[in-house]
């Protein structure tokens, strides 16, 4: 059970040093008592304290890490059930499972198209990260030649899928020094799978059908000396399975249970394509660390994907782009100017209009602190005083020979303002991006 804040202040040097960070040791010991803090943010701690304190010091669900390099998957380490609360920090993995049954050729192939799952969105690199090979050949050597192939043909995060420990120490010959995760502990085998683990210093998944027999199973594990898990409830209906998820969140965070502080895999069971991604995406919103699918399809793909961006950004601070002057193609003197917030939705939403309309343009990004373009104006981010001002502080007016400025259909109000406060010639634009390509062309005609 873990201690209060005043528990552990008792056992802090109560020296108020402010080496951590925090004006007074209770302030520290509150901040630790609620998971913000570790404990190696005090120099002073002694021994005996660190050991009295190891479970007030441990987040609520420990970070794994899988893989490693710049691809390496990093998840766990959450504090809060709602992202309202708090921004969730280390972004679902998203993986898939090859089977040792396929040709090499199809392997390959699948791999390829698996490497290619790597996608721009709103100025950021979303893509997959794990991929899983599953022994369903029962041959080790067999097993160890795929994931040899897999290795040598990604460098994503690996996953080594048997409950067979004789099978996953033949493939860790081949892979140990890239960390894979090993997907198969379960009651039956969990001495020998956590030697493996504990041996080869790589994390493991334990296997089991109920709530009950997988804390029995962690604890187990925990007893053998493996402290890097992840959890799984196994083959289950998306109902029950959400159950689960919500439960081991819940009584990590809030019952600081810790059989259950680690993160979750699950794997999707939907053969239908729509169906699946339905179901990932169910498991990425609540609360998996993993997600495995057995489809590859871009169109599948990318939506789970883009949904995973936006659960994972902070509610408090949209994703905005740098307030600046954009060049869209080869600019001159005469190229028009139009003006919209740095909200990254809107601008990359009009930065690809523009370049489909083939027609040169400086877009004119305003700070509205990542507010899209209505948003900003109720909240006065985005007015013609604002406006004035960053097109003063820009220097577009030495970039063109004209003073023409575009603005959002939406904030034609504006016109007149902004007129008086820039001096430009103001032309309200479309209301909606799919029309900034029309109303370019004829502009220029």
């Amino acid at each position: 059970m873990a201690l209060s804040g005043l528990g552990i202040y008792k056992l802090l040097p109560k020296t108020n040093c402010k080496k951590c960070g925090f004006p007074t040791c209770l302030a520290f010991a509150m901040q630790l008592a609620a998971k913000k803090v570790s404990l190696d943010k005090c120099p002073d701690v002694s021994q005996e304290t660190k050991k009295a304190l190891e479970s007030a010091s441990q987040p609520p669900i420990k970070l794994i890490t899988v893989g490693s390099g710049d691809e390496k998957l990093e998840i766990g380490n959450e504090t809060v059930l709602f992202r309202h609360e708090e921004k969730f920090y280390h972004p679902t993995g998203i993986g898939f499972i090859i089977e040792d049954t396929s040709s090499e050729e199809d392997i390959k192939k699948a791999l390829g198209e698996i490497n290619k799952l790597d996608f721009e969105r709103v100025g950021q690199r979303i893509n997959v990260n794990i991929v899983g090979i599953s022994c369903e050949s029962k041959d080790a050597s067999k097993f160890q030649v795929v994931v040899k192939t897999v290795l040598e043909n990604t460098k994503l995060a690996l996953a080594l899928v048997s409950d067979d420990a004789s099978f996953i120490a033949k493939a860790l010959e081949a892979s140990k020094e890239r960390v894979p995760l090993l997907c198969g502990a379960t009651s039956a085998n969990y001495k020998e799978m956590a030697k493996l683990a504990k041996d080869n210093k790589v994390p493991l998944v334990a296997s089991a059908p109920t709530l009950e027999e997988l804390e029995t199973l962690v604890k187990n594990l925990n007893t053998e000396g493996v402290e890097d898990i992840v959890l799984d409830t196994g083959k289950k209906s998306i109902a029950d399975k959400l159950w689960d998820l919500t439960q081991i969140r819940r009584l990590a965070l809030k019952k600081a249970f810790r059989p259950f502080g680690y993160p979750v895999i699950a794997f999707t069971q939907n053969a239908d394509k729509f169906q699946e991604a339905a179901e990932a995406s169910t498991y990425v919103s609540k609360y998996a660390g993993i997600v495995m699918l057995k489809n590859r399809d871009p169109w599948v793909v990318l939506p789970i994907l883009t949904m995973r961006q936006n659960i994972y950004t902070d509610p408090q601070k949209p994703l905005q782009v740098e307030a600046k002057v954009y060049e869209i193609g080869k600019v001159e003197d005469k190229s028009p100017v139009i003006v919209t917030t740095n909200f990254s939705l809107t601008y990359y939403t009009v930065e690809a209009e523009v370049e489909s309309s083939k027609v040169p343009t400086y877009i004119v990004s305003c700070d509205s602190e990542g507010m899209s373009v209505l948003t900003a104006w109720a909240a006065e981010k985005f007015t013609a005083e604002s406006i004035a001002k960053a097109l003063e502080s820009f220097g577009i007016k030495d970039k063109v020979a004209h003073k023409d400025l575009i603005i959002p259909g939406y904030v034609s109000v504006l016109s007149g303002k902004l007129e008086e406060a820039s001096g430009w010639k103001v032309t309200v634009g479309p209301r909606e991006a799919s029309g900034i390509p029309v109303f370019l062309r004829n502009l220029t005609k």
